[in-house]
């Protein structure tokens, strides 16, 4: 049998019985989050039901972590999505992708909602200290990468009428958002050294012994080690001192290297379980060079080991894109180039 997507399983939890919209989780109504909401200047109805659904106390979405905890103790941007368009809008409506950018990000500015992380089955460590979710995101673009409000924001939401607006007042004070925001990036860093993730350490193979070896006059000018969103304003700037303009459309990878004396442009992507440079990468990363107006733009894919190599070039077919290279971590002495 098919596995069921994230709205077909919604649909048929709520068709089932075994899943009601909650009126007020937690006892916090929807109104009090716009009141709390429009105080901070980041009220939209999208993250309004947003923060809605991340207050919703019923048993999580997560297969391994449904009988123990609460959607509330984390949701992956697609859980969220549904929950907004079919728990709480009778809809079926796609709006994951939208809410990593509308939703989550605006309210990750504040330290109103956090990054977590379910432990998978390989992660022995984390599992060994129990299973719940963990600070941050230490594994890039994992379906285990979770999102819920911090425990000093939900305060201000359950406070007392006569209370919420002064404990809000004490929560958006700049000192203590910079704590906040502070100890989130502590606690994350910690949970990403526990995690060791292999994406991460290929990445950072990239930056300190590929380019340094095999692209001299190369600079990196950005690094994607986050947990799959799309580029930041910031970044964008940034690039834009390179002469390189970014839109939402563009397909960053992992590394983006330049040199200064050439205007040429490198691709460096680090695969442990897919983003190889195909031919579609291949093609659309051609022309952002060339909208970019950059002299040449080259190509590696990168694997941990050789055996990680010849798994996924045996699933994919050998989709690596000719006049591209690849280069093998455990084997760093050399890369190899793909020819036709």
């Amino acid at each position: 049998m098919a596995k069921l997507s994230v709205n077909e399983k919604v649909k048929e939890w709520i068709s089932s019985g075994e899943l009601q919209l909650q009126v007020a989780p937690q006892g916090v109504t929807k109104e009090r989050v716009a009141q709390v909401l429009a105080k901070i200047s980041r009220h939209t109805v999208d993250i309004q039901d947003a923060v809605f659904a991340l207050l919703d106390d019923s048993p999580n979405w997560y297969p391994s972590a449904r009988d123990t905890l609460s959607f509330s103790d984390g949701a992956c941007t697609a859980f969220i999505g549904a929950h907004v368009a079919i728990l709480q809008r009778g809809s079926d409506a796609k709006l994951d992708r939208e809410g990593r950018d509308y939703w989550i990000k605006p309210l990750r500015e504040v330290g109103a909602i956090e990054p977590c992380y379910l432990p998978a089955k390989k992660d022995k460590v984390l599992l060994e200290k129990g299973l719940k979710f963990y600070d941050g995101h230490p594994k890039a673009k994992s379906p285990n990468n979770a999102y819920r409000l911090s425990a000093s924001f939900i305060g201000v939401l359950k406070a007392e009428e006569s209370e919420w607006e002064e404990k809000l007042s004490n929560w958006i004070n700049e000192d203590d958002m910079r704590i906040r925001l502070e100890k989130q990036a502590q606690a994350a860093e910690i949970i990403r050294k526990l995690t060791d993730s292999e994406h991460s350490l290929v990445i950072e193979a990239g930056s300190t012994h590929y380019a340094p070896n095999f692209l001299k006059g190369f600079e990196v000018i950005y690094i994607d080690d986050g947990d799959g969103e799309r580029i930041t304003d910031s970044e964008k700037s940034r690039l834009m001192e390179f002469g390189l303009e970014i839109t939402n459309h563009d397909a960053m990878p992992d590394i983006l290297l330049w040199n200064r004396s050439t205007d040429e442009l490198w691709v460096y992507e680090a695969v442990t379980s897919d983003g190889e440079v195909d031919q579609h990468k291949f093609v659309q990363l051609q022309k952002f060079c060339e909208r970019n107006n950059k002299s040449s733009i080259g190509f590696t894919t990168a694997y941990p080991t050789w055996k990680k190599a010849a798994e996924r070039q045996k699933l994919t077919n050998n989709n690596l894109a000719i006049n591209t290279y690849m280069w093998i971590v455990e084997d760093g002495s050399k890369q190899f180039k793909i020819e036709g």
